[in-house]
């Protein structure tokens, strides 16, 4: 398959997560979806690794440790964030992590003093805040306003994890091991939290729930994965935008969410913010903006 279709198949699969993560938490906690995902995560990545002759020995556990922390808390903010408000608002707010990047960046900059910061980058944070802003007001209720900053917080810290996942890379760590101990983190996290709130019982319907969450996030982690070895950064930064537009289409058929033209704005601003960003960082001859990675699969 080509990169551009690996992307549209990821899209679509981590857009069918999502569903199931809604369904999912009528029965259960985050933590456990968390938990569970983790699992089947860690299990087909340590079989992917045997497959692909590899080892999950590291030589930077510091590194690994952190970086899950970091991912796993983004993880379990976002499910949480997609139990409790419309799908596709739940994604958009996670997929903002493009503009927490540049937010970053333009925070160094500032603080070090040693580059100048593009206007450009300034100007496309500040249109894709707007969009937030316009996502916020017309859809969130006034219960909702606490999942819905929950769900902007996790994509602040995806922002990080990616951050993490680019110091991975250069220390020479294979994408599968960095999936492989994100899961295992999602594993411990999932356990200690379910531990303390309690474990819930399980229905022939939540468990091909559950299983559904670990095997679409895994694969879908993988198409991703490839089609970013193989493909152009800002044509898969594009595609993978589809899983908004994919999450707006489940959340309307599956779940009567009603999102208004104001909503709808705010969410192409938040995309054509995101892909201003990921062309800038793409840039082979950019200064700043070539210190950000580019997001891929291994957040989530």
């Amino acid at each position: 398959m080509s990169a551009a279709w690996l992307m549209v198949g990821s899209s679509l699969l981590f857009s069918l997560m999502g569903v199931c993560v809604k369904l999912a938490s009528a029965s259960y906690s985050t933590g456990e979806i968390v938990f569970y995902r983790g699992t089947i995560g860690a299990l087909v990545m340590a079989v992917h690794t045997w497959q692909l002759g590899g080892t999950l020995k590291t030589r930077v556990p510091l590194m690994h440790l952190t970086r899950s922390v970091t991912g796993v808390s983004a993880l379990c903010l976002w499910f949480y964030s997609i139990g409790q408000l419309p799908i596709a608002t739940a994604v958009t707010l996670n997929y903002t992590s493009s503009l927490w990047m540049a937010l970053f960046l333009i925070g160094s900059s500032l603080v070090i003093g040693t580059q100048r910061v593009p206007m450009r980058l300034i100007a496309t944070v500040l249109i894709g805040f707007v969009g937030v802003a316009l996502i916020l007001r017309p859809t969130v209720d006034a219960d909702q306003f606490r999942p819905a900053l929950i769900g902007l917080l996790s994509g602040m810290l995806s922002a990080t994890a990616y951050l993490q996942v680019s110091g991975l890379g250069r220390a020479g760590e294979p994408g599968h091991r960095v999936v492989f101990y994100f899961s295992l983190g999602s594993v411990v996290a999932g356990a200690l939290s379910t531990s303390t709130l309690g474990w819930h019982a399980h229905t022939w319907h939540g468990i091909a729930l559950l299983v559904a969450v670990g095997v679409l996030a895994t694969a879908a982690q993988l198409l991703m994965t490839r089609a970013y070895t193989v493909g152009r950064p800002l044509v898969n930064a594009s595609l993978q935008y589809l899983g908004i537009a994919f999450s707006y289409g489940w959340g309307v058929l599956l779940f009567d969410d009603r999102i208004t033209g104001l909503a709808i704005g705010g969410m192409l601003l938040i995309v054509v913010a995101g892909l201003l960003a990921t062309r800038m960082r793409s840039q082979p001859r950019a200064t700043a903006d070539s210190t950000l990675p580019n997001p891929d699969s291994l957040s989530t």
